[in-house]
């Protein structure tokens, strides 16, 4: 960019020039290489235009799945918990190994337990960490939770969450529990477990969130 000084005044483009106004000075540069019908055809835009789709699944998968629990995670007091959890789903999408590059999904990397553990291990803002303390376990067909050594507190919110990363859509429900035991606490089926499934639990405190995160 450069400024230039002319008893006429120009504006608009000349050749591969632009001339404009600039905080009241006159401005001049080359036009941009860009050209947004070679970025959708041209072979040499290929790996641009696979980042740039999958940069977008990304971002609307890590929205499909914090709708589900915007209201526990809008109290990690992390202003910038939505930009690591975009982040998080980018290593979990990179961990989709049956898709070409370009259509790697987010759900195709959370089903691998490389990319669940990345859900599990991460942490919202300042609340503490439910994983690795805590467990769910099977047993003739039921679900119950292992709270580990986590202090049990007043209650717990378990949201189970049947996410389709595909048409960024997902259905969930919310249970309340109350505490009474640290081991085999019960919680509802919600959906068929042919489905794929996520669960996320809050453990609260005298209504206070004290831990939260995937399990």
């Amino acid at each position: 960019m450069a400024t230039y000084e002319s008893l006429i005044k120009i504006n608009g483009s000349v050749g591969d020039l632009v001339f404009y106004s600039l905080n009241g000075k006159n401005v001049v540069r080359k036009k941009s290489g860009f050209n947004k019908t070679a970025f959708k055809k041209s072979p040499s835009y290929e790996k641009v235009r696979q980042n740039s789709s999958e940069f977008g699944h990304c971002s609307k998968a890590g929205k499909t799945i914090r709708s589900c629990i915007e209201g526990y995670i809008k109290e990690a007091g992390d202003p910038l918990l939505y930009q690591k959890f975009a982040k998080l789903m980018t290593a979990i999408k990179d961990l989709d190994i049956v898709s070409e590059r370009g259509k790697r999904t987010v759900q195709n990397g959370l089903i691998t337990p490389e990319g669940l553990k990345l859900l599990k291990e991460f942490r919202f803002g300042k609340k503490g960490n439910i994983y690795p303390e805590v467990s769910v376990l099977e047993e003739n067909d039921n679900k119950t939770l292992n709270l580990g050594r986590l202090l049990s507190g007043d209650d717990i919110v378990i949201v189970t969450i049947q996410p389709d990363l595909e048409v960024y859509s997902a259905e969930y429900f919310e249970e309340r529990i109350s505490v009474e035991q640290k081991t085999g606490i019960p919680f509802k089926k919600h959906f068929s477990e042919d489905m794929f499934l996520l669960y996320f639990l809050v453990l609260k405190h005298k209504e206070e969130i004290t831990h939260m995160g995937f399990i």
